[in-house]
């Protein structure tokens, strides 16, 4: 967008306001705007600038106690209710390795920092801190909860607050990488090697560069004892034969900035239009199995044992959200989880009524 079609900070707070009802996400997307944009035309009204350091976030984020954070890509949310605990702060990438909230994130991502103050539909004042890349996308979010600590919450505000409070927001001019690579000659001999070798799952997308390709690439190459594809079905019929089983499973989402995962059961599993949901005591998935174009069941070796997981790509190529079998490092995989996901319906096949 042009900066003379591009609306003013003005103009944004009053579409907002004639429409209370929609989303923020949905407010920017019909204005042609950035999340980040419409977060900043409310600053010194609603939003404050803060520092968007993910390693000065995490030095202090302890201090909320009991929180919801969220990460989401264009497809999925991932949300889970609990305390930030065992935190491993990292120039290039830094861990949450707490009992509920496990996060591996990517500070070079974090270019933008917001903390907001919303009050809701039912008059209820919202408290949060909202990160975003340099194009204005949302890479995580923590949302204060009642028993969180919200003395804390307005000192880490006072903290890290920024001289600079513009309304005015302008994205990168550059367009965000794509995950996947073009189309080119692959050796399907050489990607096999390399996947036969691997010892440990985190070792595949250096696998990736190394070769020079996207994972999308890569799957369609690989050859189908490593990797096939399934119907876009899977996803619900694996959540549901997991929930009625009780079987410990590992969600994954992510975007640039942040990976956010959960370990264990799912059971309130629900449907409302494209959404595939799960609402939990303390983790919430919104899914669009719309934006799903392909599925996949991959194969890892590592030494352990081979591991498998549920891969669903969106028309770039790009990974929406990715499943396993909750298990140790050290242990193999459940066989219960293997099985589930071998027996999954492989495309073109017709899923049982």
């Amino acid at each position: 967008m042009s900066e003379s079609m591009r609306p003013t900070p003005s103009e944004i707070r009053a579409y907002r306001a004639a429409n209370p009802k929609l989303r923020e996400r949905d407010v920017a997307a019909q204005l042609g705007i950035s999340e980040a944009a419409l977060v900043a035309a409310e600053c010194g009204l609603g939003s404050i600038r803060i520092d968007s350091d993910a390693n000065r976030f995490l030095e202090r984020v302890q201090e909320l106690g009991e929180v919801l954070a969220l990460t989401r890509n264009e497809s999925a949310v991932h949300e889970k209710i609990g305390a930030y605990e065992n935190i491993k702060a990292g120039h290039a990438a830094a861990l949450v390795l707490g009992s509920e909230i496990d996060l591996r994130i990517f500070p070079g991502a974090w270019a933008h920092g917001f903390a907001v103050t919303r009050t809701d539909p039912k008059g209820e004042i919202r408290r949060s801190l909202q990160f975003f890349d340099k194009w204005g996308n949302a890479v995580h979010k923590i949302h204060l909860r009642p028993a969180s600590n919200a003395t804390a919450y307005e000192k880490i505000v006072e903290d890290l607050r920024l001289d600079d409070q513009s309304q005015d927001f302008v994205a990168d001019a550059g367009a965000p990488p794509s995950d996947d690579k073009p189309d080119a000659a692959v050796d399907a001999a050489e990607l096999r090697d390399r996947w036969s070798k691997l010892t440990d799952t985190h070792q595949f997308p250096g696998m990736l560069r190394k070769l020079n390709i996207g994972r999308r690439r890569a799957l369609h190459s690989v050859g189908d004892d490593f990797a096939w594809r399934l119907d876009k079905a899977g996803v619900e019929l694996m959540m549901r034969s997991a929930a009625e089983a009780a079987l410990p499973i590992m969600c994954f989402v992510g975007n640039r900035g942040v990976i956010q995962i959960h370990s264990g059961p799912v059971a309130k599993i629900g449907t409302m239009g494209p959404w595939l949901n799960v609402m939990d005591d303390t983790f919430h998935l919104h899914l669009r199995t719309d934006h799903i174009v392909e599925l996949w069941a991959v194969r890892k070796p590592t030494a352990d044992g081979h591991v498998t997981s549920l891969e669903a790509l969106d028309a770039k190529g790009e990974m929406i959200i990715q499943f396993f079998g909750k298990r140790k490092e050290g242990s193999s995989e459940r066989t219960e989880w293997r099985g589930l996901v071998e027996s999954l319906p492989r495309l073109n096949t017709v899923v049982a009524a």
